[in-house]
């Protein structure tokens, strides 16, 4: 079977990154843009040993919760805009039921809760990345991949943007086609905004281009950097500063403390709900415990938490980071916070049994050596926050012969995405 045949499959359930399972002459067949229940002539985009990828295009005979996306591109940025709210959120806890009990094993749910804002489904984030592509009017365009190729689909606008992201990114559109910016020196571009509007961006670009003027800077556009990224790399890497204005950083303000961070920076996308995952990890500390934040970037977990904590320990390896991270403790006076700039793994020390531990680590999960030195020293209480369940169950896994689980709870971080974000809270056994 070549790539590009039509085949004819059956939606069966959605899986653990979103798409439907099928199956096809025996094998397993992973699909976008088809739903549960689904009958779709569907075109095959990877074949592999184990199993093949395919992409809908027509449907056959459709779901009941199939319904109408925002966009014509919403398969390269949010393939979720196809379905009912209330499926999303129902098969997003089946997918993390599934996972947890998969890969966590003996994982105990009792009550699987996902935190959700039906008012947010759109417009909701505050970063927002892009490429760039030619358009039918033979014009520089914001882009997308599309989905399961390397082919750029031009766009003009993001339903999950903030409008002062969608606004800013095309004003600097217009001012790469006024200045005849060439187009194969185009990496990408990412934007940041606040939640009042603020925005800045970080142009990345393949080649050292001469550089003569920067976008205008008007509201909403209050800073703008240009980057030269080596072109083998495909991640928006600033290799090199080539030119800077206005300002590089943004603040936000989350439960009255003001952060301060870089359009670089790690900083959750989606305020409002990131705000409910701090009340109930707030509802997990001890004023008479010292809290020791690993993975901490600039703070944006703990510090708005520090009142509830008797002292505070942060571990950070990123430079960049580490510096908001100590600008935002001063800026916000508190005094029982401090920050070391190392890697998790090497700082293991801070690891101690009277200490409630926090943890958001990248979608890698825990490293081996910190599971050994948490089942060693048994901290009091383990906060585990996650954008990837996979990991996150096979971590708690482990601990599980030391820890219960006092609580799982699912955040719907990302609407009209597969994306799921999971908070677990472990308690030392006695």
């Amino acid at each position: 079977m070549k790539k590009g045949t039509s085949i004819i499959i059956t939606g069966e359930k959605l899986v653990f990154g979103g798409q439907a399972l099928c199956h096809y002459d025996g094998k397993s067949v992973f699909a976008w843009n088809v739903l549960p229940g689904e009958i779709v002539e569907a075109e095959v985009i990877k074949k592999k040993s184990s199993h093949i990828e395919a992409l809908g295009r027509h449907i056959i005979k459709q779901s009941p919760h199939r319904i109408s996306p925002e966009e014509d591109h919403h398969l390269s940025c949010s393939p979720w805009q196809i379905i009912s709210w209330a499926e999303e959120n129902k098969w997003k806890k089946l997918i993390a039921d599934e996972v947890y009990k998969r890969i966590g094993g003996n994982f105990p749910i009792d009550d699987l809760k996902i935190i959700t804002n039906a008012n947010e489904q759109f417009h909701y984030r505050n970063k927002i990345e892009y490429s760039f592509a030619i358009n039918n009017d033979n014009e520089i365009s914001l882009a997308f991949f599309s989905r399961g190729t390397h082919t750029r689909v031009p766009i003009s606008y993001c339903a999950l943007a903030q409008p002062s992201i969608n606004e800013a990114a095309l004003s600097i559109t217009r001012w790469l086609n006024t200045y005849n910016f060439p187009i194969r020196s185009l990496k990408s571009l990412i934007m940041r905004t606040n939640e009042v509007g603020n925005t800045i961006a970080a142009l990345f670009i393949k080649d050292r281009v001469s550089i003569i003027k920067s976008p205008a800077l008007r509201i909403p556009l209050d800073g703008m950097s240009i980057y030269y990224s080596h072109p083998r790399s495909p991640a928006s890497r600033p290799d090199e500063l080539l030119l800077s204005k206005g300002s590089d950083y943004l603040c936000t303000t989350i439960n009255g403390i003001a952060l301060k961070y870089g359009v670089m920076s790690f900083f959750q996308v989606n305020i409002q709900l990131f705000k409910h995952a701090l009340d109930d990890i707030k509802n997990f500390l001890d004023p008479k415990k010292i809290l020791v934040d690993y993975y901490c970037g600039v703070g944006a977990i703990s510090i708005p938490l520090a009142p509830c904590c008797t002292q505070g320990i942060l571990i950070e390896n990123n430079d960049e980071a580490v510096a908001y991270a100590r600008e935002n403790i001063r800026n916000n006076t508190i005094t029982h916070f401090t920050v070391h700039n190392a890697s998790t793994e090497k700082a293991l020390e801070f690891i101690q049994a009277d200490r409630i531990i926090l943890f958001d680590p990248p979608r890698a999960g825990l490293h081996k050596k910190i599971i050994a030195k948490l089942l060693e020293e048994r901290p009091f209480r383990i906060i585990y926050l996650s954008c990837n369940l996979a990991t996150q169950a096979r971590d708690v896994h482990e601990l599980l012969s030391c820890y219960t689980i006092s609580l799982v709870r699912l955040y719907n971080f990302f609407p009209r995405t597969p994306h799921i974000e999971g908070l677990c809270i472990l308690d030392r056994k006695n």
